[in-house]
């Protein structure tokens, strides 16, 4: 069987059922061994993040029909890209692909939290007063075509094989809702997970109300960024049972947990003063 065209001619089916399963298996885990007790009504949440999830997938299909995987095939098409200047194995180009596109992503977090006018996009996703699989889809649609422009222009500049594309966005959406889960990992398990994945208690420490924890762990496949660039934080101070979640001056659930609430939240309160040039600790009652 030819991989390459069976996974190029099953993209969509094949995406779909990595969510799905996904969902699935980490909302189950969660009810059966759950990290924290959840403080918001879990019905509401789930409504609400899905609902909104659903609407970023209406706008980007609506907005950019072949989304990366049609650039990624223009790009190779065109002979654009640095891997079309080299000849490497698919397999090695597609592992590169995973780990630069990952980088890019890595990066791409520190900049929603280090310029005050994405902070207001990207708190959207930070205002959840409570952590689970659904956190890890809860954007708002601006950033998500902001987020998709950026994989766009990397693509263009990497020109990476069609096949790697696909094999990242799968990783990166079932990682993200892996990582957001409120599971309960043994101590040594999660210690060697996270030396190759991000696992739930090290990016549970990024939504952290206190300064210094949010702007942390900013990675969401790889924990390897963080560690390189010197963000990585290994644990919360209070605690996991104890930490707060959320953002400290956003407390309200009928503006922070409801779809309307979240779609209006860049264009309300201020941002400057919680972005990523903020690292120092301060409680949450602090002005």
């Amino acid at each position: 069987m030819n991989w390459n065209s069976f996974i190029l001619g099953n993209e969509i089916p094949i995406r779909l059922i990595f969510f799905f399963g996904m969902l699935l298996a980490v909302a189950l885990w969660e009810i059966k061994s759950p990290r924290r007790k959840l403080t918001q009504p879990k019905t509401m949440r789930w409504l609400n993040n899905l609902g909104l999830t659903f609407l970023n997938s209406l706008v980007l299909r609506l907005l950019f029909p072949a989304a990366a995987v049609g650039v990624a095939l223009f790009a190779q098409q065109q002979g654009w890209g640095l891997f079309n200047y080299y000849q490497i194995p698919l397999v090695l180009s597609a592992v590169i692909t995973v780990i630069l596109m990952d980088g890019v992503i890595y990066l791409q977090h520190v900049m929603v939290h280090a310029v005050p006018l994405l902070w207001r996009l990207h708190r959207v996703h930070h205002a959840d007063m409570d952590y689970d699989v659904t956190t890890g889809a809860r954007f708002h649609p601006i950033e998500i075509v902001l987020s998709m422009l950026i994989k766009f222009a990397t693509i263009l500049l990497l020109g990476p094989p069609v096949v790697g594309v696909i094999i990242f966005e799968i990783l990166l959406n079932a990682t993200a809702m892996f990582n957001h889960g409120n599971l309960k990992l043994p101590v040594a398990v999660d210690k060697v997970l996270r030396l190759f994945v991000v696992t739930p208690d090290m990016h549970r420490v990024h939504h952290s109300v206190e300064d210094d924890e949010t702007n942390s762990n900013f990675g969401f496949n790889l924990p390897w960024w963080d560690r390189l660039f010197g963000t990585y934080k290994a644990q919360p101070r209070a605690g996991h049972e104890g930490m707060t979640i959320g953002i400290d001056h956003f407390r309200d659930p009928s503006k922070v947990e409801r779809i309307g609430g979240m779609l209006m939240l860049p264009f309300s309160g201020d941002s400057a003063s919680y972005t990523i040039n903020r690292r120092s600790w301060r409680k949450p009652t602090d002005e």
